[in-house]
């Protein structure tokens, strides 16, 4: 699956959206340094991420993507994002008609700035500036799925916040999931297991 993200370079505060290109060697020699690193990886070609300063926060690269293929799977009916990034898994649950609308919990303001603009045209789409851990969604509201997508890396450490994430949703969900949970679980060992 590709997901061709049309939200244009730009920058705004310490964000910044950008197209790179991987070549054939230097995807290569970075898979060589993943199979023995035990990393991801990747395939050359053309791709967008979204910076903070000089941390890649995402980017549409076929393993990226791959992380999101459960949910998008998943979504129908009222869906809600924990995490805009560039706007990725929102750009693929939109390409599904059964998906009827898409709330979206940003912490940053620039963020919205920088990709709300691709996306809110679409009247499904409800883009809302707040931290997913205190945002309190509308009494009686209910999702079809729920998608918590706020970590920068796959760390063990995640799995704290995605539990109370996961506690937060389970009786408004009927199903629920973060980004890279399996891993983060390999290297924590524990945690909520409630997918």
């Amino acid at each position: 699956m590709n997901i061709e993200i049309t939200v244009p370079d730009n920058k705004k505060g310490d964000y910044k959206i950008e197209t790179f290109e991987v070549s054939e060697s230097e995807a290569k020699l970075y898979n060589i340094r993943a199979s023995v690193r035990g990393g991801r990886y990747i395939l050359p070609g053309v791709y967008k991420r979204l910076m903070r300063g000089d941390t890649v926060m995402m980017s549409n690269t076929p393993s990226e993507i791959q992380d999101h293929l459960q949910f998008i799977s998943k979504a129908r009916g009222n869906v809600l994002i924990n995490g805009l990034g560039f706007g990725m898994a929102l750009k693929a649950v939109l390409n599904k008609p059964e998906v009827t609308s898409v709330t979206i919990v940003e912490v940053s303001p620039d963020i919205i700035d920088l990709v709300g603009p691709s996306y809110n045209k679409d009247p499904r789409v409800q883009i809302i500036n707040a931290d997913c851990f205190e945002y309190k969604p509308p009494r009686g509201s209910r999702y079809q799925a729920v998608w918590h997508d706020i970590w920068d890396y796959i760390c063990g450490d995640n799995v704290e916040e995605m539990d109370k994430l996961m506690r937060k949703y389970r009786s408004r969900t009927e199903w629920q999931g973060c980004w890279c949970r399996k891993e983060c679980l390999r290297q924590n060992k524990g945690g909520f297991l409630n997918e």
